[in-house]
C-alpha cells in the first residue's frame, strides 16, 4: 500500500450515490439552519463554557435526530476551566468621551465595579523591555501596553479566491496560501502567546487598576486571544481588555503628546471550575459490509471558538460542513460499507487538546508510538478549518499515496471546484495534525481564504454574516462525496512511515 497504490484508484465511482448526494445538497441544505445554530444560537465557545455545551447539546441532539447512532458527548479529560464575559464597557471619558470596540481578555476577572483612572501607555516588545517596568511606578493605573498594529490603509481586497496561478504555485509546492499557517509561523504565534501572559502577569505584580492592550487588525477589527491560563491549578488573572488598534493609537498619541487621558471601564466575567473535564462531539453512520464494518472513516473540526464573536468562520463553518454532510449521507440512504464517524473537537484553540487526546485514547501515542489495536481499523480523516471559503483540492499532508485516488474523485465536481488541485504540501494548525502525528492518514481541504487571514480568524467581527452559504453547501456535498468514496474502498486509504516518537511538548 504504501509504494504501490494502483489497485486502489482502479475502482468506478459510485456515480448514482454521487448525484444522490448533489441532489440532497443542492436542493434540500440544511447549512444556514446549522450555521445559526452554532452561532447566533449557541454563542461564543470557549472550551468549557456555557456556549460551547450549548452547542455541543445542539449537535449530539441534531445527529440523533438524523439517525446517526452512538451520539454522544465523549470525555478526553481534564481541560480546565471554562470562562465568559457577563459584561463589558470601556470609553474614554477625557479630553472628551468616547465609547471603544474592546472586550475583556479571555480567562481574566472582571473589575470591582465601574472603574476610572488616568492612562499610562507602556511599550513591552521583548524581555529588556519589561525589566523597566517593574519598579512599582504603575500602581492604581490604568496601563496600554501599546501595540504594533498596521492601521495604514487597505488597497485589497479582503475577500480574495485562488487564481489558477495561486494553485499552480501550490502545486508545485511553491510556499503559498491564506489562512494556512507553517511550523515557524506556529512557533511565532506560540512565543507572542507565552509573552503576552508574562507581561500580563508582570503588570498584574504592579498593582495596576485595568490592563489594556491593543490588538492587530484594522478597520475596527481586532484578533484576539487568551489573557491568561485555563488550567484549573492556575491563579487569577487581573481585569484586562484588549481592543481595537485605532482606539489604542488615539489613547497612546493623545499620552505621548502630553494630553491626560482618563478612561472608565466595567467588566464581569464568570469561571467554570467545577467540572475541568470536558469532550469531543461523537456519532456515527454504522457500516453495512459484514468484513469492513469495524474499519473506519472520520471527518470533523473543531467546535470551540474564541470569545469576542461567534466564531462563525473559525469555526462553526468547519462543524456546518461535517453535520451537513452526514445528514446529506443519511437523508440520501447511502448504506456506507465502512462506519463512517463524525467528531467535533474542543480545545482546539488552545492546543488541539481535544483532537489530540482522541487520538491518543483511541488510536495510540505519538511521544511513544505505542499502538492501540483501532489503529489498523482507521481509513482516513478529513478535516475542514480554514474559514468560509470552498473547497478548491485538497492536502496530502505528505502523503503521496492517494494522489491518483483524490484526483479522480474530484473529477466529478469540476462544474463546483474551478481548477481542481491536489498538493503534497502539509498544512499546519489545525486537528488532521493529531491524526498525521500517529502516521494516520489525515487530510486538509483547500479552501479559498476569503476573509479569514484579514477579517475573520481568531476577531471580534467572526460572525454568521462572515458566511459564505453557497461555499459551505459545495464543501458538504464534496465531503460527502470524499467520506462516502472512502468508505467503499476495497482496501484502506495508502499511509505514510510511521514516524518517529515526539517528545512531549512539540507544537501544532
Amino acid at each position: 500500500m504504501l509504494l504501490c497504490p494502483a489497485f486502489l484508484f482502479a475502482q468506478e465511482i459510485d456515480q448514482t450515490a454521487i448525484a444522490k448526494i448533489r441532489k440532497e445538497g443542492l436542493e434540500n441544505s440544511q447549512v444556514k439552519e446549522i450555521a445559526h445554530q452554532l452561532t447566533d444560537v449557541s454563542g461564543p465557545r470557549l472550551t468549557n463554557s456555557p456556549g460551547f455545551q450549548r452547542a455541543a447539546d445542539w449537535s449530539v441532539t441534531e445527529l440523533k435526530k438524523w439517525g446517526l447512532k452512538n451520539s454522544r458527548l465523549e470525555e478526553w479529560g481534564e481541560f480546565g476551566k471554562g470562562w465568559q464575559v457577563e459584561k463589558s464597557y470601556l470609553a474614554m471619558t477625557k479630553p472628551y468621551y468616547m465609547p471603544f470596540i474592546a472586550i475583556p481578555k479571555a480567562w481574566t476577572s472582571g473589575t470591582p465595579g465601574a472603574v476610572k483612572g488616568e492612562v499610562v501607555v507602556v511599550n513591552i516588545q521583548n524581555e529588556e523591555d519589561l525589566k523597566k517596568y517593574t519598579t512599582g511606578n504603575l500602581n492604581g493605573k490604568i496601563v496600554l501596553v501599546k501595540g504594533t498594529a498596521d492601521t495604514d490603509p487597505t488597497f485589497k481586497a479582503d475577500a480574495v479566491r485562488y487564481t489558477e496561478e495561486d494553485l499552480e504555485k501550490m502545486t508545485n509546492s511553491q510556499p503559498f496560501g491564506q489562512g494556512n499557517f507553517n511550523a515557524e509561523q506556529m512557533e511565532k504565534l506560540r512565543n507572542a502567546r507565552t509573552f503576552r501572559v508574562k507581561v500580563d502577569s508582570t503588570l498584574k505584580t504592579q498593582k495596576i487598576l485595568l490592563e489594556l492592550a491593543g490588538r492587530t487588525g484594522k478597520h475596527g477589527t481586532f484578533f484576539t486571544s487568551n489573557g491568561a491560563s485555563f488550567r484549573g491549578d492556575s491563579p487569577l488573572a487581573g481585569p484586562a481588555f484588549e481592543l481595537a488598534p485605532e482606539h489604542a493609537g488615539l489613547v497612546a498619541r493623545l499620552v505621548e503628546s502630553g494630553i491626560p487621558v482618563t478612561l472608565e471601564a466595567e467588566s464581569a466575567t464568570s469561571f467554570y471550575d467545577k467540572k475541568l473535564t470536558t469532550g469531543n462531539v461523537i456519532a456515527e453512520i454504522p457500516g453495512t459490509d459484514p468484513k469492513l464494518k469495524d474499519e473506519i472513516v472520520m471527518l470533523g473540526g473543531h467546535l470551540d471558538s474564541w470569545h469576542s464573536a461567534t466564531g462563525a468562520t473559525d469555526n462553526a463553518a468547519g462543524c456546518t460542513v461535517m453535520l451537513e454532510a452526514v445528514r446529506i449521507l443519511q437523508a440520501a440512504g447511502l448504506k456506507p460499507k465502512r462506519t463512517i464517524r463524525i467528531a467535533l473537537w474542543s480545545g482546539e484553540e488552545q492546543g488541539l487538546f481535544g483532537s489530540r487526546n482522541y487520538v491518543k485514547n483511541t488510536f495510540g501515542d505519538p511521544q511513544t508510538m505505542k499502538l492501540l489495536p483501532a489503529h489498523e481499523k482507521l481509513s482516513a480523516y478529513y478535516n475542514i478549518d480554514n474559514g468560509t471559503g470552498r473547497i478548491r483540492g485538497i492536502y496530502l499532508q505528505g502523503n503521496e499515496g492517494p494522489r491518483a485516488i483524490f484526483e479522480k474523485w474530484l473529477t466529478p465536481f469540476a462544474d463546483i471546484i474551478d481548477h481542481p488541485t491536489v498538493t503534497s504540501r502539509n498544512t499546519g494548525g489545525t486537528d488532521h495534525q493529531s491524526f498525521d502525528a500517529l502516521g494516520l492518514p489525515g487530510f486538509q481541504f483547500i479552501q479559498d481564504g476569503i476573509e479569514y487571514g484579514t477579517r475573520t480568524h481568531h476577531t471580534n467581527m467572526d460572525t454568521y454574516e462572515r458566511l459564505v452559504m453557497d461555499d459551505l453547501k459545495q464543501m458538504a456535498i464534496v465531503v460527502a462525496a470524499f467520506v462516502y468514496n472512502t468508505a467503499q474502498m476495497d482496501q484502506k486509504m495508502p499511509r505514510k512511515e510511521l514516524p518517529k516518537p515526539r517528545p512531549a511538548g512539540m507544537g501544532r
